[in-house]
């Protein structure tokens, strides 16, 4: 198995920095199931390339081997594609060689790892039986630019057809850390079929892979919440595991904050195309949380409104269809989340995705650029919540919708001066998990949190008595509903309270 990783960056032997691995040596790492090799076929300032090459031991596999899952022949454990196919071994392998740079760390060069540079990653033989189109569907969605080409069963037998396996050839620009969690979980999905005994752990793993658990410098909800095809990747990489699947799910839904594809979260969704038709399924809570804001919004007669934390703005496309708000502001930490939230602005206003707007991000001193039918009404400011600004200042309401438990506790007074202190909207609408709920949710341990970004999650009792003695201290009235479906016992996963002047 092999994969090399070549940019063109200047200078583009910086890629050793990235990778810890320093280009004038060849390092081997011995693993469980073989040995992998790093080392650099070339290496100067103007390109550099570096290479994992693993050799696997089909006996050393065997002995290691936990999974229950093979072929039924009576060889099959020594007859097979693993020390050949760009498989979960390989990926295995990538976790434990390259587990810094894939983490985004880089001690010595801090900016460098969060740098988009560009980069070619060939794969010569990768396993998925979806073919080039789903290989496609796959990895264009990430930003790749997309080279497969089905390997022939026999090249001297052209008759034979072609294999289930791809040489596949990425060519993007984007982090590192970025390009090799986008290999960490795809292949061993596109493969559909792990070495190993897939438990609860695993769900933590493609979580985290994913983008989808926060973290330092985390700048969304990360890429796997917001993918496409993120159910089919979530059920084949967790093995078909109904279980870690739907806590997987619903856990990236309370990540992604979006009005989800509701087939693409469906974990019967699986890559046959003749898969059985499904019944109707109800609205994501993503989406029942979004319509629970929305509606409050329109019961208040709100004319403008702020989205503070607005992450990659899907609350944001929601409220500029709504022709009776005058205006409507964005504001986050993320410049990264701005981008994404500017490009869902746009593609509205240019459904085939050509939106040719400005970018319409706002300092500091308030200046703002941007055009458009939707964007004429919108605005989006980089900015905190725990900070006074007075940009924050004349909107008729706010909404803070699964942002108070990414904060620090320490910094809920900061929050609350600036948004009920300062600004004073007349409704200020928050919602936040009810920690009471998760035990409905599979495989998430006693005591964790939905989100590994949350600093804390508030039981019922909790956030009600945060809630009014923040209305007490600011002279608003507070009230509280429920979102999605309601357990006698525990309440509903998500709770709002709707504090109004």
């Amino acid at each position: 198995m092999l994969l090399t990783i070549t940019t063109t960056a200047t200078p583009a032997t910086d890629l050793g920095y990235l990778l810890h691995k320093h280009p004038d040596k060849a390092q081997s790492f011995e693993q469980s199931f073989g040995t992998a090799h790093v080392f650099y076929p070339e290496a100067t300032d103007e390109r550099c390339t570096a290479a994992l090459m693993l050799e696997v031991d089909p006996r050393s596999l065997l002995r290691s081997r936990t999974s229950v899952n093979s072929p039924d022949f009576a060889l099959a454990q020594y007859v097979n594609d693993r020390p050949f196919a760009t498989s979960s071994l390989f990926t295995v392998a990538l976790g434990r060689v390259f587990g810094s740079a894939l983490k985004g760390r880089c001690n010595t060069r801090p900016e460098l790892a969060r740098t988009p540079i560009p980069l070619t990653l060939p794969l010569p033989a990768v396993p998925c039986r979806g073919g080039a189109d789903r290989a496609r569907s796959l990895f264009e969605p990430l930003g790749w630019r997309v080279a497969a080409e089905p390997v022939p069963l026999d090249p001297g037998l052209p008759g034979w057809g072609d294999s289930h396996y791809l040489s596949l050839t990425l060519t993007g620009t984007m982090p590192l850390s970025e390009a090799l969690s986008h290999l960490y979980v795809l292949l061993p999905a596109m493969d559909g079929a792990k070495h190993y005994w897939v438990d609860e752990s695993e769900v933590d793993k493609l979580l985290r892979a994913g983008g989808a658990t926060g973290g330092d410098g985390d700048d969304g909800p990360g890429w796997l919440a917001s993918h496409p095809e993120r159910g089919w990747i979530t059920r084949r990489y967790l093995n078909r595991r109904d279980r870690y699947v739907r806590t997987a799910l619903a856990r990236l839904a309370e990540a992604d904050d979006r009005t989800g594809d509701e087939e693409a979260d469906d974990p019967a969704t699986e890559d046959t195309a003749a898969a059985p038709a499904r019944e109707e399924r109800g609205p994501s809570l993503a989406e029942q949380r979004a319509g629970a804001v929305l509606a409050v919004l329109s019961a208040e007669r709100a004319t403008s409104v702020i989205d503070l934390g607005c992450g990659s703005g899907k609350l944001l496309e929601r409220l500029v269809e709504d022709r009776t708000l005058e205006r409507i502001t964005g504001v986050d930490v993320s410049t990264v989340s701005l981008e994404r939230a500017h490009r869902a602005l746009c593609r509205g206003c240019h459904p085939d995705g050509r939106g040719r707007h400005r970018p319409l991000f706002a300092g500091a001193d308030g200046g703002r650029e941007g055009s458009g039918d939707r964007l004429s009404r919108s605005e989006l400011l980089v900015g905190s919540v725990v900070y006074r600004d007075a940009r924050f200042s004349g909107h008729d309401a706010a909404v803070l919708m699964e942002v108070v438990e990414h904060l620090d506790p320490s910094r809920l007074s900061a929050m609350e001066e600036s948004v009920f202190g300062a600004a004073q909207p007349r409704v200020v609408v928050v919602t936040t998990p009810n920690a009471e709920y998760n035990r409905h949710y599979e495989g998430l341990p006693e005591g964790a949190f939905r989100h590994d970004d949350h600093r804390f999650e508030w039981t019922r009792a909790e956030f009600t008595a945060w809630a009014e003695g923040v209305a007490e201290r600011n002279g608003y009235a507070v009230r509280f509903l429920p979102v999605g479906p309601e357990h006698p016992e525990t309440g509903a996963p998500t709770q709002m309270g709707v504090f109004t002047r």
